[in-house]
């Protein structure tokens, strides 16, 4: 970053706001880059600011929020930029005299759960210690903990299932593998009615609210019950965190989902090629029964036996729930490993995969981490490609933020 050009460039986008052209606030500049921004996260670290900033101020004068997150990561919406141009802020680092916002994206623990809401309604839930089996007949195997349990859309419509009729092992959107080998053993942490194996909530490092966006941070682990006795594989950290309701004509929900997964010991978890096993997602049941499912993926496929095996950046999965559309769609991060990856899409039943060892074997090994990122669109109406497209590009590069002190 070249100091004068900067300058330069702030005071011609605000020769007209005298006063705060010639603050010595730090300020920084955010550059949309290729693409048209609308309502889009941005982020910088205020690592290097001795005080930290409790808010945004822009040329006009207008407060805006800002939220600086546990690892010192500051979150704020750009509301339009159109590509190519560039918005200078000034670090406000004084509590407005009136919230910025007067609702409140919020993470707060109920009984094993975390609910997250916006606006006082249940956006998601996270499952924290396993609670009881839904009905009876199901096998105390199949409880679990460490998972999305279940997603509403903005209209309140449950778009993921627990525990379902079919495959009662899937659980909202969930983080197992299925084929495995750690040490001389292949535990299963997908299919558990096996007794091979099972991923278990471990800890709750952090859970908050903010004016932009709610989280929290958990521990799992992969537990080999193959092992007498029991030897854990893995070690997970998930990052979940839920952005204030976005969109102007049809609004949605944003959440990020971040898993680090690294070896429990020095030998590594080698996964086999196999058809799935990984990130994934249970649609509603009433898209099992009756009500067909819909998928549409990032290349136009809409055929879901065509769809599966081949590798996509998103995918939208949805379908009816009391008379109207609704769905959610998987945004997949470049910088996963073996993107953009193949998928495992059910050919009769709401369920989505992200399988990267569709493509051969991999592994997990020892002194490496795995890291996963993923960001779930929540939206109700039939999915809209060319919006869909546009988040995606926000996910995968967001506009450029720099400081300028």
């Amino acid at each position: 970053m070249k100091r004068a050009f900067l300058l330069s460039l702030f005071a011609t986008a605000f020769c007209t706001a005298t006063a705060f052209a010639e603050s010595n606030a730090t300020k920084i500049i955010v550059s949309a880059g290729a693409l048209d921004r609308l309502q889009v996260p941005a982020y910088f670290s205020t690592k290097e600011l001795l005080v930290k900033p409790k808010a945004l101020r822009n040329s006009k004068g207008e407060i805006l929020p800002l939220q600086i997150a546990w690892d010192e990561t500051a979150t704020f919406i750009v509301e339009r930029l159109p590509k190519g141009k560039s918005l200078i802020f000034e670090l406000f680092d004084e509590l407005p005299p009136k919230p910025v916002v007067a609702i409140e994206a919020k993470a707060a623990r109920v009984d094993k759960t975390i609910r997250f809401s916006w606006n006082d309604k249940t956006v998601m839930t996270y499952q924290l210690e396993p609670g009881p089996l839904p009905r009876a007949g199901l096998a105390n195997e199949l409880l679990r903990g460490g998972y999305i349990q279940s997603v509403f859309s903005p209209s309140g419509r449950l778009v993921t299932d627990d525990f379902p009729e079919k495959h009662a092992h899937h659980h909202g959107i969930w983080f197992p593998w299925t084929k495995t080998k750690f040490e001389d053993r292949t535990p299963d942490f997908w299919n558990m009615s096996a007794g091979k194996g099972r991923v278990e909530f471990v800890a709750l490092d952090r859970h908050w609210d903010g004016p932009i966006h709610s989280g929290l941070v958990a521990k799992h682990r992969f537990v080999d019950l193959t092992a007498k006795p029991p030897k854990t594989a893995l070690d997970e950290v998930w990052e979940l965190q839920m952005y204030r309701q976005l969109g102007t004509n049809n609004p949605y929900t944003s959440i990020d989902l971040r898993s680090t997964q690294k070896c429990a010991i020095a030998a590594a978890l080698e996964l086999p090629e196999h058809m799935y096993g990984g990130l994934g997602l249970r649609g509603n049941r009433a898209w099992d029964n009756g009500q067909p499912t819909r998928f549409l993926t990032s290349n136009g496929e809409t055929d879901r036996k065509k769809a599966h095996g081949t590798r996509a950046k998103w995918c939208h999965i949805g379908g009816e729930v009391d008379g109207k559309l609704t769905g959610i769609a998987i945004l997949s991060h470049p910088e996963n490993f073996r993107f953009p990856q193949p998928m495992r899409i059910h050919p009769d039943e709401p369920f989505f995969c992200y399988a990267p060892q569709q493509l051969g074997d991999m592994a997990i090994k020892p002194g490496d981490k795995y890291i996963s990122r993923y960001r779930f669109i929540v939206m109700d109406g039939a999915p809209d490609t060319g919006e869909l497209e546009r988040l995606w590009n926000d996910y995968a590069t967001p506009p450029k933020v720099e400081l300028i002190e």
